[in-house]
């Protein structure tokens, strides 16, 4: 348990971590990969060859020294490690081989002088606290998910049913469990872990599921990614009849219960997890639903048919869509041609700005979707977002 004085230590140690953060958990990230190749499944190498990883765990960490006294301000971030941990199914056995090489880092970058045995020991009965808190949080889901009628531990064999072309880019798979049973009915908004074999080397992907739930089977919609190493073997190897090592189910990207009218906005593939959203809110019938969709153009602008099928079906679902060029042979028309503007918002908002948001697609694409709604008066705490992959920080 942490004391007093050991807190003080860590406080005392921010401006370090505002400074030098990022270089140290790059280092740390380097030196635990390198010595402990059995956790390399478990991280993405594109988020570590761009620095989205350890830009993110250094902001977490940082957040974390910040708070050291008053955790509960930390907020959902917890909530949204567990979850991002369960779908990668992270283990209690894995926590000592981060702590120790984290604790290795400390002491090699800021050397002895800063990091002397009273900060190693601060740093590593703070860092034992955030391990108990996650793998109690994490053990709770695991218990609750396979618990749960359909629900399972671990990898489960799917067969894949069928394999769709959605756009130029992206195509979804359509997932069946192998032995017929049931599947645990996920929330609209959540996603699953892969684990894949791909050139004899084990690798971990999550992906949104992109239908809502049936009890029966999964969709997942997957984007060729330029030099993606999962979505690349998904596209090109995995096949109707091919089977795949799934985990369940988790995130809590999830729609509230309220029916304040719903805004869906999504650039790119983006549109994944809020086609399951829009599908529970509008066979509810309770609530109207916007759905603002941002595509580089007609070509790679999936799902368009059903985004059609929807407007002639359901009087309170209306799809605004906006390419960034033209491309030939497009067959939906689009509402706006250009990059995302405050004024597409304005036009195509409720006049009461009493709505529930959810956004997500690129970094700089959110982060423009969230000036922009607090310039319009979207109460905060109703525009909610997601990252796919590492979170970070939308200045």
């Amino acid at each position: 348990m942490l004391t007093s004085t050991q807190r003080d230590i860590i406080k005392a140690t921010v401006p370090l971590l505002e400074t030098g953060g990022e270089a140290l958990i790059t280092y740390f990230y380097q030196l635990m990969l390198d010595t402990h190749p059995e956790v390399r499944p478990l991280f993405n190498e594109a988020h570590q060859a761009n620095g989205s990883q350890p830009r993110a765990l250094a902001n977490g960490v940082l957040m974390y020294a910040r708070n050291i006294d008053r955790l509960e301000n930390l907020g959902g971030l917890a909530s949204q490690i567990i979850n991002k941990h369960v779908a990668l199914q992270i283990l209690p056995e894995h926590y000592p081989i981060v702590g120790s090489c984290l604790l290795q880092a400390i002491r090699e970058v800021l050397g002895a002088e800063i990091a002397t045995d009273e900060v190693i020991a601060a740093w590593a009965a703070a860092y034992q606290q955030l391990a108990d808190i996650l793998i109690a949080g994490e053990q709770s889901v695991y218990d609750a998910i396979a618990a749960a009628p359909g629900g399972w531990r671990g990898g489960r064999q799917f067969t894949v049913l069928r394999k769709v072309a959605e756009s130029a880019e992206i195509t979804s798979f359509y997932l069946a469990p192998t032995d017929h049973q049931p599947v645990i009915r996920h929330k609209a908004g959540q996603y699953i872990g892969l684990r894949l074999m791909i050139d004899g080397k084990e690798v971990r992907r999550n992906y949104s599921l992109s239908e809502q739930a049936d009890g029966v089977r999964y969709r997942i919609s997957v984007k060729r990614e330029l030099g993606g190493l999962a979505s690349t073997y998904l596209h090109d190897h995995v096949e109707a009849g091919s089977s795949l090592d799934v985990f369940p189910p988790s995130g809590d990207f999830t729609l509230n219960d309220h029916i304040k009218p719903l805004i869906l906005i999504s650039g790119g593939v983006g549109i994944t997890p809020t086609l399951a959203m829009a599908e529970q809110a509008l066979e509810s019938g309770e609530r109207p639903v916007t759905f603002i969709h941002y595509a580089r153009n007609g070509q790679v602008h999936a799902f368009s048919d059903l985004l059609r099928s929807w407007q002639q079906r359901y009087p309170l679902f209306k799809a605004r869509v906006v390419y960034a060029e033209r491309a030939d042979h497009e067959v939906y028309t689009p509402d706006a041609i250009g990059f995302p503007l405050i004024t597409h918002l304005e036009q195509w908002l409720p006049a009461d700005r009493d709505v529930d948001v959810y956004f997500l697609g690129p970094k700089p694409f959110m982060a423009f979707m969230k000036r922009a709604l607090k310039d319009l008066g979207v109460p905060e705490k109703q525009a909610r977002y997601e990252f796919f992959g590492p979170a970070q920080a939308l200045a």
